[in-house]
C-alpha cells in the first residue's frame, strides 16, 4: 500500500443521498473527499423512491451544511392529515395543527417532508459543489484492497485511487461489499408491490394527506398506500404472491385499476411505474477487518420501505461513519477501534430498523388470525378508537429511539 494514504481524500463510493451526505460530512470536517459513481455524470433516476425525509434526517443534513435541510424542508411537502380506511370504510383520521419545530432550535424544520429522490439528491449535489467534493463519474468500482495501511478501489473501466479510508455508500448491489466478500443476511418476502408516480392535474387542488387502505374495493381486496410529495403523489398497491406481474405491474394493466383509486383522467399524468420485492437484509458486518473501509445506507441494509427507514437511516449511518473517519484522521492510533465502535453502532440500528420493518411486513401480509384482529378492529373502531389508532400505527412498525432506529 503506497506510504501517506492517510493524506490523500476519504474515498466516498456511490453518489446517491448517502454517499453525498457521508461526502458533505467530511467537507464540514475540513477532509478532502472524491465521490466515485458508477453512473454517468448527466444519469437520471427515475422515479419517486424515497420520499420522506425525516427532521432528525434533516438535523443531520443542515449540520453537514448550514442550510441544506431548511432548502430541502421548504421545497418539500409536509401533509397534515392522515386517514386510515377498512374496505373503503373510514376508520382513523387526524389533521396536526400546523407547527414547526420542537423547541430544539430547528423552528425552521417540519416533523418530515416528502418529495422526490431526485429532488432531494439535486439540493444535494448542489451543496456538495458548494463544499468542493470532487466526483469521478463512469468509476463502477470492482476490487478493493484494504490493510492496515491504506485502501485501493480499481473501476472496472479502468483507473485506481488509493485513500486513507473508504465510506462504501453503492446501494443494494455494492460492488464495494462484494469486492470485501461481506455477505448480506436476511430474508425476501412473499409477493409483489407496485409503485406508481402520478403527476398533480394542472391547476388540481387535490388534498394533501396520507391515506391507507386495507383491503381497497376497487383493487379486489389488495391494500393500497397513498402519499404525496411536491408535484404529485406516490401509489404503492400490494399484490398477492400469486398475482402475474402483468394484471398489475405493467402500464396497460395501470389503465384498468389506476382509474378506481384515483379518477379517470389520471392514466396520462403517470410518470412512472416500478414493482420492487420486500427485502430484509442486513450486511454481516458495517467494515471490513483492516477497519479502512466502511459500509453505509443500502451497501449496508435493505428494509421494506414502510416506516420510511431505508434513505433516512443512511443518512444517520453515512454522517456516523463520515465522524468515525474524521476521528481516525485526527487520532490515527485509535482509527480502528473508533471505525469498530461504528460498526457495531449502526449495525446494531440495523438489525432494530430490520426487526422493526418485520413486524410491519406481519401487519401488512397477515396470518388468519391477524386478518381476523384487524377486522375486529376495524369493526369496533367507531366505538373504540384506540382500534383505529393501531390499524393506522401498525403498517409502520414499532418507532425506535435515536440511539437505536434511524
Amino acid at each position: 500500500m503506497a506510504a501517506g494514504a492517510d493524506s490523500g481524500p476519504v474515498l466516498v463510493v456511490g453518489s446517491g443521498p448517502v454517499g453525498m451526505t457521508a461526502a458533505l460530512t467530511l467537507r464540514a470536517a475540513g477532509l478532502p473527499v472524491l465521490v466515485l459513481e458508477a453512473g454517468a455524470r448527466d444519469r437520471v433516476r427515475p422515479g419517486s423512491r424515497a420520499l420522506f425525509v425525516h427532521r432528525r434526517s434533516l438535523r443531520l443534513l443542515e449540520r453537514a451544511r448550514p442550510g441544506l435541510g431548511v432548502r430541502i424542508a421548504a421545497y418539500g411537502t409536509t401533509w397534515r392529515t392522515r386517514r386510515t380506511l377498512y374496505r373503503g370504510r373510514e376508520v382513523f383520521a387526524q389533521t396536526f395543527p400546523r407547527a414547526a419545530g420542537d423547541g430544539d432550535g430547528d423552528a425552521a424544520l417540519p416533523a418530515f417532508t416528502s418529495l422526490r429522490q431526485v429532488d432531494t439528491e439535486r439540493f444535494l449535489h448542489e451543496a456538495c459543489a458548494e463544499a468542493g467534493v470532487e466526483f469521478r463519474f463512469d468509476a463502477e468500482v470492482d476490487e478493493v484492497r484494504a490493510d492496515g495501511d491504506g485502501v485501493t478501489v480499481t473501476a472496472k473501466g479502468g483507473g485506481s485511487w488509493t485513500a486513507g479510508h473508504v465510506i462504501a455508500a453503492d446501494g443494494a448491489r455494492s460492488g464495494v461489499r462484494k469486492a470485501l466478500g461481506i455477505p448480506l443476511e436476511g430474508t425476501r418476502s412473499d409477493g409483489y408491490h407496485v409503485v406508481v408516480d402520478v403527476a398533480d392535474p394542472p391547476g388540481g387542488d387535490l388534498p394533501v394527506e396520507r391515506v391507507f387502505h386495507y383491503e381497497h374495493p376497487g383493487t379486489g381486496g389488495r391494500t393500497v398506500l397513498r402519499v404525496p410529495f411536491t408535484g404529485g403523489f406516490q401509489i404503492d398497491l400490494q399484490c398477492r404472491a400469486d398475482d402475474p406481474p402483468e394484471s398489475f405491474g405493467t402500464e396497460k394493466a395501470l389503465r384498468r385499476w389506476l382509474p378506481r383509486l384515483v379518477g379517470e383522467d389520471c392514466a396520462h399524468r403517470v410518470l412512472w411505474v416500478s414493482r420492487y420485492h420486500f427485502l430484509r437484509k442486513v450486511a454481516a458486518s458495517f467494515a471490513d477487518p483492516s477497519g479502512r473501509v466502511l459500509l453505509a445506507g443500502e451497501a449496508a441494509h435493505l428494509f421494506p420501505p414502510f416506516g420510511a427507514r431505508g434513505m433516512n437511516s443512511g443518512i444517520a449511518d453515512a454522517v456516523a461513519a463520515a465522524e468515525a473517519v474524521s476521528a481516525a484522521c485526527s487520532e490515527p492510533s485509535r482509527g480502528p477501534a473508533t471505525v469498530a465502535g461504528y460498526a457495531s453502532a449502526r449495525r446494531s440500528a440495523a438489525l432494530y430498523n430490520s426487526e422493526a420493518a418485520g413486524a410491519a411486513l406481519d401487519h401488512l401480509r397477515p396470518r388468519p388470525w391477524k386478518r381476523a384482529t384487524q377486522r375486529a378492529a376495524a369493526a369496533l373502531s367507531p366505538v373504540v378508537p384506540r382500534c383505529g389508532e393501531w390499524l393506522e400505527r401498525a403498517p409502520y412498525g414499532p418507532r425506535g429511539g435515536p440511539a437505536r432506529g434511524y
